[in-house]
């Protein structure tokens, strides 16, 4: 069993680049911004900087459709910043974590811009590419981001698979070029300093054997075929060989965005004996005042406090002696958490946020 690791005992603060803090007055945050807040961020009680991304983007999703994971989106700064945001968080005792984004890449990477140049392209089988079926898509999945998870390529007379925006193809990660290209830009990144990844979506990354229709996409309010697609066949070999030719021979964090599991699933990804992640996110907590008539989590409704406390004790008492938890309130994906389970009015605010 896994005990006393370092980051089972780490405070993890989440930055978000754009908005966190702006060093030259251009009206963007940048890296730069990031290191003069360091101090700042020890002084909190912070051990662990989990960065969303800042790696090379035409920002259609906040920079989760990465054109290059090995540069840097010039808003934020260059790599040399990067660097000195590494070397000045490791004097001040800080660790940084970045955001992989691994189930898709932005339709500008350079994968994708080879890839769609023809069908015997090396590249093309980096991404999921499918005939039409009798005219059409060739399954009835929908996008996270709204429509159909397929769009037609006019050139080579095909579909792409997109499970959220069209700018972001999804990778094939059937093709073990792709995923040792992959591997590699991890290991590059863990050489540079960095202490861990936040993968995100990476129960998404193996898609259902011969892409079946989604059965659930026809049932009332239905609006993503992630909750089908996710925790695939292969999902939990892909990270086995993932952890074994990169985690496992660094002593980093990793933790798992993993939309749609269970307390089963939780202790597959992350059990003390499963060689593949060290936590997850899970979102049962977070989706509890979700709207049931279309707003999802933008809607106003209030949550009951013993169904949050029941859904709290379940994933402590289940991942007990067997796999570790993430506790957390609030990420780049949801509300903020004071203004739905506190009280966000100027009496209350500050008092609600503090017993959060």
């Amino acid at each position: 069993m896994n005990q006393n690791k370092w980051w089972q005992k780490a405070t993890v603060y989440q930055i978000y680049p754009r908005s966190f803090q702006d060093s030259n007055g251009d009206g963007v945050g940048d890296i730069p911004g990031i290191i003069q807040r360091l101090p700042y961020l020890k002084e909190l009680g912070v051990q662990v900087i989990w960065l969303s991304p800042i790696y090379q983007s035409p920002n259609d999703d906040n920079g989760y459709d990465i054109s290059d994971y090995r540069k840097i989106l010039p808003e934020f700064g260059t790599m040399a910043d990067v660097d000195e945001m590494i070397t000045i968080a490791h004097e001040l005792g800080l660790k940084i974590m970045m955001d992989l984004v691994v189930n898709h890449t932005s339709d500008e990477h350079q994968w994708f811009q080879q890839s769609r140049q023809s069908r015997n392209n090396p590249y093309r089988d980096y991404y999921i590419w499918r005939d039409p079926v009798d005219g059409h898509e060739p399954n009835n999945w929908l996008s996270d981001f709204g429509g159909s998870a397929w769009a037609f390529d006019e050139k080579t007379k095909q579909y792409y698979l997109h499970l959220f925006s069209k700018k972001q193809p999804d990778l094939n990660w059937e093709n073990p070029a792709l995923r040792e290209a992959i591997y590699e830009t991890m290991a590059w990144w863990l050489n540079k300093g960095i202490d861990g990844f936040r993968m995100d979506v990476i129960n998404l990354i193996s898609k259902q054997t011969g892409l079946p229709n989604d059965p659930n996409v026809n049932a009332d309010n239905h609006g993503s075929s992630m909750t089908f697609v996710a925790n695939g066949p292969k999902v939990h070999q892909n990270l086995q060989e993932m952890n074994a030719k990169v985690l496992s021979r660094n002593d980093i964090i990793t933790v798992g965005e993993t939309p749609g599991v269970t307390t089963s699933d939780a202790i597959k990804y992350a059990g003390f004996d499963s060689h593949e992640l060290q936590m997850i996110f899970q979102f049962e907590h977070t989706e509890i005042d979700n709207s049931r008539e279309g707003l999802g989590k933008w809607s106003d409704e209030r949550f009951n406090l013993v169904d949050l406390k029941r859904i709290l004790s379940k994933w402590q008492t289940e991942l007990d002696g067997k796999a570790w938890n993430s506790l957390y309130w609030n990420n780049h994906d949801r509300p903020r958490v004071v203004s739905r389970f506190g009280d966000d009015s100027e009496a209350y605010r500050v008092v609600s946020a503090k017993m959060l």
